[in-house]
């Protein structure tokens, strides 16, 4: 693989003129020259596969063979030959939160699947590093994998002065100790929040574990990081983003310090990739001067509303039907014997008819079948106020939809974003199996239902709620339902997709639900050049390989963002 350049008039002394080009009007405009051209390639295009393209000011300007690709040649033109390696339209995650993901490279990460011992002894290290009375900020337990309740006196015994707040591996959850609890003012009296419950023990004492906007309460006493840590966070997780072919994503999540933090990275030259800002919708104020903060690579256009928590032990997604283990002995359990539907149905219709009618895209969080289906209502709703607007609105998550939800959302211009990393066995899915049961499970986010009823089907890896955003465990788990490399139970078999499918919902249909189909997602002539370079076709290895995948380059409009060492 190599770049060189062509020094046309001696290589190429005899080059024929095009047929078009010999009969040009008077106004016509003469072709463009290409500033690269990619030959000896394999390239995915949806009309097959191409050997060469060229392109010319970021935008692709001719994809074919070498002929296609001649009349493009300049004696400046780049060359970058691949020696037969895989070439594809770059790669959308329709739901990280980058900002979070950087901060936690810093903060006490509990690994994925810990007990409670080893979960403990990291949050012993993480206190003893710190400074007296600094607060301790992660996360990444669950409760299957503990094997014990998680109690403030647990982290007690490990962090009796320093204030502890940890997020489970959802990140709908915390665990606190009782310094955090009384840092926040939580004690025995103090009432449940609006949407988000304190669990107690059979005194009425807060046990330290806080669902959904519980949290905030003890989160809310955390310092924010200012904007230039957020910048530096931002920056780091973009870098490792491109590293696996992303090059466009939602943030599922932007504050006003997020989005600052990207202006910040944009006005200094160094914002790579493609970002759409799902604003929190409680935020009014940043809604009412969003546009303040767009640039060229950052799009302030989308809105996120969280319509329910997850469907764990907690008991906080919003299920159609009951949970299956009621008997669970936590505080008010029998009040959640559906779950937590977090917005009333005829506040959500209006308030998603009034940013349609703004002009913005709504991204749900929605991860019971109660949940989706109130989405779905409100898009249905603003249809009729509205019309459609253009705008596809995007229920995020669906670990469980209903047969006739997902045959709705064609028709109404929904799309559904589906969750990789927990459609295929993991440690979260104990506890999901015992909430939900296992007849529930066998349809366990329904991604072929969705595409075999026509509707917009995309992705998001909820980075970093889950370990790594490497899109090609994705890929190959949409069509292997199993852990990466194969074998082991199989979740949701029937559930299963073809690698075709799985590339087409990270590319196409992604570009289509950020209303830029037009302008990326495929590899065509007159779209940007957003492509990536691999280290193997991923079409001609076992699927159980496809994880293995490497990207080499990763190109935004054309400019390298991304080489492999």
């Amino acid at each position: 693989m190599h770049f060189k350049k062509l020094l046309l008039a001696g290589i190429f002394p005899l080059l024929a003129v095009p047929a078009h080009a010999q009969f040009n009007q008077p106004n016509e405009y003469p072709l463009p020259s290409a500033d690269l051209v990619i030959e000896d390639a394999k390239i995915y295009t949806p009309n097959g596969w191409a050997n060469t393209m060229a392109i010319s000011d970021g935008v692709i300007v001719a994809v074919g063979s070498e002929g296609d690709i001649a009349p493009y040649r300049t004696v400046s033109t780049m060359v970058l030959d691949l020696d037969g390696r895989m070439v594809m339209p770059g790669l959308h995650d329709m739901h990280v939160h980058p900002m979070g993901a950087g901060m936690a490279q810093s903060a006490c990460d509990i690994p994925h699947g810990s007990n409670a011992e080893a979960a403990l002894s990291v949050v012993r290290e993480c206190a003893e590093a710190a400074e007296p009375g600094a607060w301790i900020t992660g996360g990444g337990y669950d409760n299957n994998s503990l094997g014990v309740p998680p109690t403030r006196e647990l982290l007690d015994q490990v962090s009796p002065d320093n204030p502890v707040l940890l997020r489970d591996i959802s990140g709908h959850t915390a665990w606190g100790n009782s310094p955090a609890l009384a840092i926040a003012g939580i004690d025995a009296s103090t009432r449940d929040p609006e949407g988000g419950i304190i669990e107690r023990d059979e005194s009425g004492e807060p046990t330290g574990v806080l669902r959904e906007s519980a949290g905030s309460l003890v989160s809310g006493r955390i310092p924010e990081p200012s904007v230039e840590e957020g910048a530096a966070a931002l920056a780091w997780s973009l870098g490792e983003m491109a590293s696996f072919g992303i090059t466009a994503f939602d943030d599922a999540g932007v504050s006003e310090t997020t989005a600052r933090a990207y202006d910040l990275l944009a006005d200094r030259g160094d914002l790579d990739l493609r970002v759409r800002g799902c604003l929190w919708g409680g935020d009014q104020g940043l809604l009412g001067r969003h546009m303040e903060f767009a640039r060229e690579k950052f799009s302030p256009t989308c809105v996120k509303l969280v319509l329910d928590g997850v469907p764990t032990d907690g008991h906080t997604a919003a299920m159609i039907e009951p949970y299956v283990d009621t008997g669970h002995a936590q505080h008010d359990q029998t009040a959640r014997e559906r779950g937590l539907l977090l917005v009333p149905q005829d506040e959500l219709n209006n308030q998603v008819a009034e940013l349609d009618r703004r002009g913005f895209t709504v991204k749900f969080h929605a991860a019971g079948d109660a949940a989706v289906r109130a989405g779905l209502d409100a898009i249905e709703y603003t249809r009729k106020m509205n019309g459609f607007s253009g705008q596809y609105h995007n229920v995020g998550h669906n670990s469980f939809v209903q047969m006739s939800d997902i045959g709705r959302a064609r028709d109404m211009f929904a799309s559904f974003e589906f969750s990789p990393y927990i459609w295929y066995p993991s440690p979260i899915i104990g506890d999901i199996r015992r909430a939900v049961g296992e007849e529930r499970m066998e349809r366990w986010i329904p991604v072929k239902d969705a595409l075999d009823s026509g509707a917009l089907v995309v992705p998001g890896s909820d980075w970093s709620v889950v370990p790594s955003v490497n899109p090609w465990i994705a890929i190959e788990t949409l069509v292997t339902r199993q852990v990466p490399g194969g074998g082991g139970e199989m979740l949701g078999a029937q559930e299963r997709i073809t690698l075709d499918q799985a590339v087409d919902i990270f590319t196409r249909t992604s570009a289509q639900q950020m209303n830029f189909g037009n302008a990326t997602g495929t590899i065509e002539t007159g779209k940007l050049a957003d492509i990536i370079v691999l280290d193997q076709n991923i079409f001609d290895v076992p699927i159980t390989k496809v994880h293995e995948t490497k990207v080499l380059m990763t190109f935004v409009g054309g400019e390298m963002v991304y080489k492999a060492e």
